[in-house]
């Protein structure tokens, strides 16, 4: 990994061939495109994701003045389909074949595959744990910025290389995951970004269940263990060192035009 000096911005270097990075997401583990719970770990992840959910869903209520609907990187569609049982129109993108498909069952709005099938305009834009993935980042900042309506919300979550979690774990940390990430953001980073492309960033705002989930998956890199009792104690610790900073896990960006 690379770090610009200038903005922070850390960026994986050398990178997977554009071709070859699909390859990289064809795993019965990746939960986000599989939505298999083979693992402890992974019945974990889909219990904690329920909960958030209904947090999500409560925030794009709160934030946004339409109900228009885009999620950028959908998966298996689990968001999309809770937002559209309560009233939101909404739209998905997705480029693993597999995940899109998944995602389409049972779902009323479209889920496409390249963004420039994408052709309406939106009251709200999601990307949750999606923008570190993308491989041109500067283009798809744009690309979202010009489908969001005058008055609409973009909010994107990543990981947080500033957190407590993110210092002890070091290389093991979960929320590197190279080479599938391709980029590593802190606060300085992505307001830099967001300016650039002359987003507003409104609120950040954290994701306190990450912590946890992110500690299970880095012991089980450090020591070859899933150990429960050391990811819980790690997740905790994070959370309440991130308090006076706001260096959580896992945060959220909230950005206006």
């Amino acid at each position: 990994m690379v770090k610009c000096a200038k903005c922070e911005l850390i960026f994986t270097n050398p990178r997977p061939a554009p071709k070859k990075l699909a390859s990289y997401y064809q795993s019965e583990d990746y939960i986000s495109h599989t939505n298999k719970a083979n693992s402890l770990v992974n019945w974990i992840y889909k219990l904690v994701r329920s909960i958030t959910l209904r947090k999500k869903l409560g925030l794009i209520n709160q934030r946004s003045t339409g109900k228009t609907l885009l999620d950028f990187g959908c998966g298996t569609g689990h968001f999309l389909h809770h937002c559209e049982k309560n009233k939101w129109k909404v739209t998905g993108l997705e480029p693993d074949p597999k995940a899109r498909n998944l995602s389409q069952t049972n779902l009323k709005g479209m889920i496409y595959s390249e963004m420039k099938e994408v052709k309406d305009s939106f009251d709200m834009i999601t990307a949750w744990h999606v923008i570190e993935h993308v491989a041109e980042l500067n283009e798809t900042i744009k690309q979202l910025s010009k489908r969001l309506n005058p008055k609409g919300v973009l909010i994107i979550a990543l990981p947080n290389c500033h957190s407590f979690d993110a210092a002890y774990y070091k290389e093991d940390w979960a929320g590197y995951d190279v080479p599938r990430h391709l980029y590593h953001f802190t606060q300085k980073s992505f307001t830099a970004l967001a300016t650039k492309h002359k987003l507003k960033l409104v609120s950040t705002l954290p994701m306190k269940y990450d912590a946890y989930y992110v500690s299970l998956l880095s012991e089980k890199y450090t020591t070859g263990k899933s150990s429960f009792m050391n990811a819980f104690r790690l997740g905790k610790k994070s959370n309440r060192q991130a308090k006076e900073k706001n260096e959580y896990s896992s945060l959220i960006y909230v950005l206006t035009k």
